[in-house]
């Protein structure tokens, strides 16, 4: 779970960078729930108590919010949000 929490995350990631190129930013409608499963797997993850603390829970948390925050402002600014 926790390698899977971080590998969404750096795709969300690297999806809400795509989608920041003009004419591309309707990909953000299919990134921002795809960031959203990786911020629930991430918070799975870091809440689970049989396994020791680690930082790859945090990091997908940290990746998958700045993923939906950005990729949000970027639907707002760009009219995708009416």
């Amino acid at each position: 779970m926790r390698i899977a929490g971080l590998l969404l995350g750096i795709l969300s990631l690297i999806g809400m960078l795509v989608a920041f190129i003009p004419c591309l930013g309707w990909l953000n409608w299919l990134n921002i729930p795809f960031a959203v499963v990786g911020l629930i797997v991430s918070l799975i993850a870091y809440n689970d108590v049989n396994v020791q603390p680690n930082n790859q829970p945090k990091t997908g948390i940290i990746l998958c919010v700045i993923a939906i925050v950005l990729g949000g402002f970027r639907l707002a600014v760009g009219g995708g949000i009416f």
